[in-house]
């Protein structure tokens, strides 16, 4: 049955209306197989699809997958250019399904470290998909949180030099103006997987009071059961935001 979106439940749970993933474990599966890194890479691949069509059933209207961290150019340069090489096939694969079913497709992150012709894929698919409303799928793609804030604080800095933007009118609100997907809600739930309970410079900034779930099972074996626990779990829980349980529960707006 899809979740609620519409209203809060009594329990004071919010609707769910954005789910952020930290796409973990791909070379573990594949180690533990004896199988090249890559190889967990391409089954992940498989576990997105899966991820994206349950998401839709479930009403879900806006998925954020952590895919390449501004960290992960550190690891071995055969993987990151084989990580490289699957992301222009996955966008040159996709980009025709995403139209299909309606989805509109953001990379959000630092593309100047990709190569031109990735950056121009990237390009000419979120301009195919610009007008799909089913959903909204983003990719962080050499993303990193505290990017993701210095550069919202280089640009306010520099709209305030340009007279653009008076310094006392800062507040957080208009900071987060300035943040990636600042145009969409904050993520309600946060689901990591592979056993590791951190955030990994992820969405600092957008991820202040989101909910999070630990799944220990790698990513390429999250499926729609794992994605259902995930959710169930979610919706047993009480967001307060800072206020009390009694006045949640006396229908305090969450």
């Amino acid at each position: 049955m899809p979740v609620n979106n519409d209203t809060n439940n009594g329990a004071g749970t919010a609707p769910l209306r954005h789910i952020a993933v930290i796409m973990d474990g791909n070379n573990r599966w594949a180690k533990v197989r004896r199988l090249p890194g890559l190889a967990g890479h391409k089954a992940g691949v498989e576990s997105v699809r899966r991820l994206i069509e349950g998401c839709m059933r479930q009403g879900v209207g806006h998925l954020t997958l952590f895919a390449f961290s501004s960290e992960n150019w550190q690891r071995p340069p055969l993987e990151v250019k084989g990580l490289m090489e699957l992301f222009m096939l996955a966008l040159k694969r996709e980009a025709r399904k995403l139209l299909k079913n309606d989805i509109r497709l953001r990379i959000i992150g630092d593309r100047s470290r990709f190569s031109e012709a990735l950056q121009e894929k990237i390009a000419e698919v979120e301009a195919l998909t610009a007008g799909c409303t089913r959903m909204q799928l983003n990719i962080a793609a050499n993303y990193g949180g505290r990017w993701d804030i210095a550069r919202a604080a280089s640009r306010i800095a520099q709209d305030c030099r340009d007279g653009r933007l008076d310094p006392d009118a800062v507040d957080e609100t208009l900071f987060g103006d300035y943040m990636s997907l600042s145009d969409q809600p904050s993520p309600d739930l946060c689901i990591r997987t592979a056993g590791d309970h951190r955030i990994s410079n992820f969405l600092l900034w957008q991820m202040a009071y989101t909910e999070f779930y630990f799944a220990d099972c790698y990513w390429p074996d999250f499926g729609e059961q794992e994605l259902a626990d995930a959710i169930r779990d979610y919706c047993g829980r009480q967001r307060r935001f800072g206020k009390t349980s009694e006045q949640i529960e006396a229908g305090g707006s969450a």
